[in-house]
């Protein structure tokens, strides 16, 4: 792969997007679902309000989490490249690609290529914080070697 910063940072962009809508309409669902549901009025645990209401505030929750990494993928100079792997980094070790940003998981490149955009809170990223190209890492009892820095 060569890292395109650009297309992976819209590609991370569209996810969180994707995220906030996804949990914004399971939001309004709820709220139609408890407007329409007149036979209950109390709000215990095990009645359908209880229910519902827990599941909104899940989802609350999860839209917040969401709306936070957005806002963190916001501060990406996609212009920027370092030495050394810190925030907005793509790392390439001998195994997989690592975009250094939100916790996304797995992005899907247009050219099919596979990266991981992990957090800075991510236990692998507190292994090689700071690494240059040549140096290696260890994690989950493994070496990694990082390739390249994009």
């Amino acid at each position: 792969m060569v890292a395109n910063k650009e297309e992976l940072y819209y590609k991370c962009l569209d996810t969180v997007n994707r995220q906030i809508e996804k949990y914004e309409n399971e939001m309004e669902q709820i709220r139609e679902s408890m407007e329409n549901n007149d036979a209950h009025t109390d709000y215990d645990e095990d009645d359908t309000k209880g229910q519902l209401l827990g599941d909104f505030e899940k989802y609350a929750e999860y839209l917040d989490n969401s709306r936070k990494m957005k806002e963190k993928l916001s501060r990406i100079d996609k212009t920027h490249y370092t030495e050394q792997v810190d925030f907005g980094s793509i790392v390439e070790t001998n195994e997989n690609y690592y975009f250094i940003s939100a916790a996304l998981g797995k992005i899907v490149m247009d050219e099919g290529s596979t990266v991981y955009a992990i957090s800075t809170d991510a236990p692998i990223y507190q292994e090689m914080k700071g690494k240059k190209v040549g140096e290696t890492f260890k994690f989950n009892d493994k070496e990694h070697k990082i390739i390249g820095l994009h």
